[in-house]
């Protein structure tokens, strides 16, 4: 089976970097796996979609991902601008970067204060690899670990390090609302 993930964000947040170690960590898990993105204007702040395939098999198909399984939406304002949940499969999964609870929202998903994880561990609000770390527990697609090795390859020393904790403590975190 082939588990589709699109990601939704604004220019500057890691959209892209989020579905290339989306891609990485399903190759050091043995699969078969594309990332790439598509964006209008290439500006900071402009919204940014990137896409993830995952598969057991070959992946044939280059095409934007119109039905995906999961969605994680890195800026919860695009909430209100664009149709984030487009196509999304009915037993599909939500993740979104906000502080605010679903019902708040308005949208049946899960959130996580990840811009606020991120800066107390990276010391900037990009929430990128802490919803990895979120997606891994929401999903159970991928090993958290290989997410932080994901993360190892992409960046030098401390910088991984930081990410690898804040993707650890937001699968904590939503491994318990999971749970409950």
């Amino acid at each position: 089976m082939e588990f589709r993930t699109r990601i939704h964000g604004r220019g500057g947040q890691g959209v892209v970097t989020a579905a290339e170690l989306l891609s990485v960590a399903a190759f050091l898990e043995g699969r078969h796996a594309q990332a790439f993105p598509t964006f209008g204007s290439e500006r900071t702040g402009a919204p940014v979609v990137s896409f993830c395939r995952i598969s057991d098999r070959p992946i044939r198909v280059r095409e934007p991902i119109t039905e995906p399984h999961a969605v994680i939406v890195q800026d919860a304002t695009l909430l209100r601008q664009i149709d984030v949940l487009s196509g999304l499969r009915p037993d599909g999964h939500v993740l979104i970067n906000s502080t605010r609870t679903p019902e708040e929202l308005g949208v049946s998903c899960w959130t996580i204060p990840a811009s606020e994880i991120a800066l107390r561990h990276v010391g900037r609000p990009l929430p990128n690899a802490v919803l990895l770390g979120g997606f891994c527990a929401v999903t159970g697609l991928l090993l958290l670990e290989s997410v932080q090795a994901a993360i190892r390859e992409a960046f030098p020393g401390p910088i991984a390090e930081a990410n690898v904790a804040a993707a650890g403590e937001a699968y904590t975190y939503l491994r318990e609302v999971v749970r409950a």
